[in-house]
Formats: structure tokens, C-alpha cells, sequence
């Protein structure tokens, strides 16, 4: 019964673990992944080198580290409680620690394009997260509209990393593009 149970929980996340051909932010199937099912399956496979999330825990990051991710990229501003001293969990599993703190008011082309210098800067698996991904597809929707020029694109891709309450926020700062 365990062997179903994992074999159905892997069956459900399978997109979760879907790999892309595209080197960007192009249409994905899912940049984010469920951390439960990535600490349950220790389990977790980027999309063209980048996974998103919420919050993860220190189980959660020991298994990118695991999985060969370089660095955890954080979009959590200072006042917000990570459940951890986050810096230090990530570097002692020998993972860069990047802090880019970005409020809703951050939702900008600028911090966009900072996020993927950085993102870029790495040839190895990275992890973006806020608390709850939505800030993280905010800004890869704001990227992946750079690229295409395409707005349906560009909010699906942020879907794809977690975008969900600040969709109008994009669509807002894409029409004055």
C-alpha cells in the first residue's frame, strides 16, 4: 500500500518534475514544485536549471542541496519570518545564500532583470523563493514578457512559477511597457 501511495503522489507531481528544452523563461509546464512532495519523494528536478517555491524548511533545502542546486536565491524581505535562519541552513549544506528582498511594491522590470543576472550567473540548479512563490512568477512573468512581448506568455510562464494574487500587479506594469 506505501508503494501505491508513493507511486500515486509521484503520478500527481509528475509536472512538478518536468524537465524544459527552452534556455529561458519561456512557456514551461511548471517551474514550481510542491515542497511536501519534494521532502516526501527527496525528489526535485529543475526546469532548465531553476526551481521555485514558497518557504522552504531545512529538510526541503537539504534536498536541493542533494540534488547538486548551487544557490537559493530569497525574495523575502528582512521583516518576514522564515522559520529559520535561512542564511546559515543554506550555506552549511554548501549552497550560495543570495538575498534579492523584494516587496509587492518590487514588482518592477528592474528587479526582474536583477533576478535573472542572477539566476544566470549560476550553471548549476538554482532555487527562487518568497513565501509563497507569487512574487517569484510575478517577476519571471515580467522576464518571460521581455523576451516574447507576448502578454498571455508572459502570464502563463509566471502561473507556471507561482504567480497568483499579484497577477494584476504584471498585468498592470505590462500595459505601461
Amino acid at each position: 500500500m506505501k508503494h501505491v501511495l508513493l507511486i500515486i503522489l509521484y503520478l500527481a507531481f509528475a509536472g512538478t518534475f518536468a524537465a524544459a528544452d527552452e534556455a529561458d523563461f519561456g512557456a514551461v509546464s511548471s517551474l514550481k514544485v510542491d515542497l511536501d512532495a519534494v521532502v516526501k519523494l527527496g525528489q526535485v528536478q529543475p526546469v532548465d536549471g531553476v526551481t521555485t517555491s514558497g518557504q522552504p524548511d531545512e529538510v526541503g533545502f537539504k534536498v536541493f542541496a542533494a540534488k547538486g542546486y548551487a544557490a537559493v536565491i530569497d525574495l523575502r524581505t528582512e521583516g518576514e519570518d522564515r522559520g529559520l535562519n535561512e542564511h546559515a541552513v543554506v550555506e552549511s549544506l554548501g549552497m550560495d545564500y543570495v538575498s534579492l528582498p523584494i516587496g509587492r511594491g518590487g514588482i518592477t522590470f528592474e528587479n526582474a532583470k536583477a533576478l535573472k543576472s542572477l539566476v544566470d550567473g549560476y550553471d548549476e540548479p538554482v532555487l527562487v523563493h518568497c513565501g509563497s512563490a507569487n512574487r517569484v512568477g510575478a517577476l519571471f512573468a515580467l522576464t518571460a514578457f521581455e523576451e516574447t512581448g507576448d502578454t498571455d506568455e508572459a502570464l502563463e510562464v509566471g502561473r507556471s512559477a507561482g504567480l497568483t494574487r499579484l497577477e494584476s500587479v504584471v498585468i498592470d506594469a505590462l500595459e505601461s511597457e
